[in-house]
This record gives C-alpha cells, structure tokens and sequence, in this order.
C-alpha cells in the first residue's frame, strides 16, 4: 500500500466534499483518527492523509451513503460488528469469498473445522486475496498463516499491516502495527504491503 500522503485542500478538491462532511465523518468514526496526520510546512500547520486508504474510504462511503446511515455505515466498517459470523466450507465455496485451494492449505496447516469463525475466515481469506493476485507461493502461504496464527486475538483490533520482504530469494512475513515508514537494506524488497483493516472492510462487504 503506498505511502503517498495528500492534503486536506487537495483531499476535499479532489473529491468534492466539504469541510463540514469530512469532520462529520470523522465524528463517526467512518474516517479514522489516525488518519489526520498533522504536520509542519512553510504556511504553518496543515493536516494530512494517507491518500491510497482516504480516497477509497471516501468513495466507499459516497457509494454506499445513499442506502445506509452514517450510523449503519460506522457498524459496516467496523471490524468488531462481525464478531458473530460464522460460515461452514461450503457456503464460502457457494458464495465465492474464497477459494477451494486456500480453504484445503489452511485446513491442512490448523486442522479441519466445521464452520468458520470471523477471525478464522478473515486469516482464509487474507491468504485467498495473495494466493489469488500471485503475490505469494504456497510455500509463503504456510508462513503467513504462521504469522497470522500467532496474532489470534489481537488481528485486526490495532492499526496492523502485513509485509512480505524478499532478499536473495529468501522470504520473510512479518505482521507490524502503526509502522507509517518501512526501511529495508537496499538488497531487500518489500513485495507485500497489506492493511489488515482493508482485508477486514473488504471481507465484510463480500459476506
């Protein structure tokens, strides 16, 4: 995920809505906190945004302002209104959340299971979305869910991200939280950088 950062002024020029809306959102919680960064330029103090993750909050919340309150909009986003899901294998293969090979390598690496918890299926379905794009072997597969298992509980309640850095063909999975800058020796590559909040936004509107 880029680390661009865009302007408040840019931001509301850029997608037309006010000042007003903006802070509104804010209130609502449907645009994070975390997400006014405040910093020092020649003018004075001026706000910012990770631009990437703004402009697509924004055009969610346009998209889907028009049929949901802000209200209902604020539980659609957040992570724990879905603490009570729970789906079997089958109906994630019916509804095509995720695919059978991801579903056989996670029952593989944790055992099988019945049904599918939220927390399971958010793990499932961040493995599915890197199998699926090529990002990841399956041989990285088992090491993400290494990581992603070692984070049960936590995944997903702070501002987490999932990094995959490659050096001279040796991979590493990492799980940080807040890290707004990632600087790696200059024979690395950061070739996965995943919001654990997005998969979650994501996942949700696909159930």
């Amino acid at each position: 995920m880029s680390n661009e950062l865009i302007s408040k002024k840019d931001l509301l020029d850029l997608t037309g809505i006010s000042y007003g809306q903006l802070y509104r959102w804010k209130r609502k919680n449907l645009i994070p906190e975390e997400w006014f960064i405040r910093k020092s330029t020649f003018t004075g103090q001026e706000t910012f945004f990770p631009k990437e993750k703004v402009l697509e909050r924004i055009d969610k919340i346009q998209s889907m302002k028009e049929t949901l309150s802000l209200d209902e909009l604020a539980e659609r986003l957040s992570p724990l209104s879905a603490a009570g899901v729970e789906l079997s294998k089958n109906e994630l293969l019916k509804r095509n959340i995720v695919t059978n090979k991801s579903l056989e390598l996670y029952v593989t690496e944790n055992g099988m299971t019945e049904s599918f918890p939220f927390d399971q299926l958010l793990k499932v379905f961040i493995l599915d979305k890197l199998l699926s794009s090529g990002d990841i072997s399956l041989d990285e597969g088992r090491m993400l869910l290494q990581v992603l298992k070692e984070a049960s509980g936590t995944l997903g309640q702070s501002k987490h991200e999932l990094l995959l850095i490659r050096k001279l063909g040796v991979t590493s999975c990492l799980l940080v939280n807040g890290a707004e800058n990632i600087i790696v020796d200059q024979g690395s590559k950061v070739t996965v950088r995943l919001s654990v909040m997005s998969c979650i936004e994501e996942l949700k509107t696909n159930l």
